[in-house]
């Protein structure tokens, strides 16, 4: 997804409004870590032994800045406040993202979870796509490294076929160039699970969790009691469904970031592209406590006459979102 086609998508129209009716779906119980960081708390993630902050840094929003000090100047402000899981891709922004946040955490690497995410689906290309990464942040290794964009019924099966990027993620674990290794998408809540069903000890799945989510192809009725059952370390994106639910002028940015946040996550990541819409999500973090049952599903009925079958979550039913990597079918070569 290029930088001028997010643009142009995020500034269409949510379209016209139908009534969906979803059932509702259980709010499970979510632990909060006692640990804070000043005003930001801690939360663990899954098993893997690791405190991340309750809000993670978007990687796409803090490459678009037209200068360079601006996006370094939005990291070291989250990270003051004490955010420390940054989120990023290899194809973010023709590299900015990452080249920008390497700068930025120079003298800092010892404060920061840093993950990043790569491509392609065989062993040899996921391993070159791992020493870019390392090179663009200015590091010799990632606490999580991500297959990103589980978007395909065929991912999973590629990705652990015969030298595929399976292969690549343990060998760059043996060579401690990667602590933890995880998967996302936003498509299906079905390729998620199919991944799931892979004989491998995942430690991370990012996925969208928002207020939208539940009544269309809903990941947090599917996919997230599952996370929760194999103590993984969960990451939410899109806590504001790509701006939609803010949109509808039903519910507010901080409204949806506490309905994110109160789910049983271990992060939560939202887009700041502008120093205001950091401080908007700083404030959320403040201000949260964790949502009743009641109140949670207060605002997802609030939600349901903006559905408009999957529209308002375009990453969902749209190509607009998808990734294009020269991810070739096996056989692949050794």
């Amino acid at each position: 997804m290029t930088t001028q086609s997010r643009r142009e998508f995020l500034a269409g129209s949510l379209g016209s409004s139908v009534l969906a009716a979803v059932a509702t779906p259980t709010l499970l119980p979510t632990a909060v870590g006692a640990e804070t960081r000043g005003d930001m708390p801690m939360r663990p993630f899954g098993k893997t032994g690791v405190k991340v902050s309750i809000l993670g840094l978007g990687g796409w929003h803090i490459g678009i800045q037209k200068e360079r000090a601006e996006s370094h100047r939005l990291i070291r402000t989250a990270m003051d406040a004490g955010v420390n899981f940054l989120d990023n891709s290899i194809d973010y922004n023709d590299g900015q993202s990452e080249l920008r946040m390497g700068e930025a955490i120079q003298g800092r690497r010892d404060q920061v979870f840093l993950m990043t995410k790569h491509n392609y689906r065989d062993k040899k290309h996921a391993l070159l796509d791992l020493e870019t990464s390392l090179k663009r942040l200015q590091t010799d290794h990632l606490d999580l490294w991500q297959f990103h964009s589980i978007e395909r019924q065929e991912d999973p099966d590629w990705i652990f076929a015969p030298h595929g990027a399976i292969e690549a993620a343990e060998q760059a674990r043996r060579q401690g160039k990667v602590r933890f290794i995880g998967f996302t998408g936003h498509k299906s809540p079905d390729y998620h699970l199919k991944m799931l069903t892979k004989p491998y000890e995942w430690d991370a799945l990012q996925m969208p969790l928002n207020v939208l989510d539940p009544h269309f192809g809903s990941f947090e009725r599917l996919v997230l009691p599952e996370a929760v059952k194999r103590n993984l370390g969960i990451v939410g994106m899109k806590p504001m469904a790509f701006q939609n639910a803010p949109k509808t002028g039903v519910i507010t940015s901080t409204e949806c970031l506490h309905y994110a946040m109160s789910l049983p996550v271990s992060v939560t990541l939202t887009g700041c592209e502008t120093m205001e819409l950091l401080q908007t999500a700083l404030q959320a973090v403040r201000t949260f406590r964790k949502l009743s049952a009641d109140e949670m599903q207060a605002l997802r009925v609030r939600m349901t006459p903006f559905v408009n079958h999957g529209q308002s979550e375009p990453y969902k039913v749209t190509k607009n979102f998808d990734n294009n990597p020269a991810a070739f079918p096996p056989p692949y070569e050794a």
